[in-house]
């Protein structure tokens, strides 16, 4: 169903973003079954994606780590009891707009894995 203007619901807004998202060259809806079903890829990689009520998003590091200290969200753990260093699960009360957030994420993943470690 779509979202409608002022919907607030983290769901809605989650499709509202990809609405946004799409048109950038190399970006792909979510799709398909399993892990990262919801996710949005560039190039085939994941890039942003909704986890049990969260916007989730690949950042470097340090962004990461800033973000955690602002108070805005926490590392993502796909249940494997391993925190991932570049994903943030953005706390839903936090006041940072996702758009932005998503094209930042976005601009990293366009930046190419050659700089970057598992």
């Amino acid at each position: 169903m779509p979202a409608r203007a002022g919907d607030d619901q983290p769901d809605s807004r989650y499709e509202d973003l990809i609405d946004d998202l799409m048109g950038e060259p190399g970006v792909t809806p979510p799709g398909g079954g399993g892990f990262g079903r919801s996710a949005c890829r560039f190039n085939g990689k994941i890039f942003v994606m909704f986890v049990r009520g969260r916007l989730v998003l690949k950042l470097p590091e340090d962004r990461v780590d800033d973000m955690i200290t602002a108070g805005h969200g926490v590392r993502f753990d796909a249940n494997k009891g391993t925190p991932m260093r570049e994903w943030l699960s953005l706390d839903p009360a936090s006041d940072q707009p996702w758009l932005p957030l998503a094209k930042e994420a976005l601009s990293f993943a366009r930046s190419g894995p050659a700089s970057r470690g598992r």
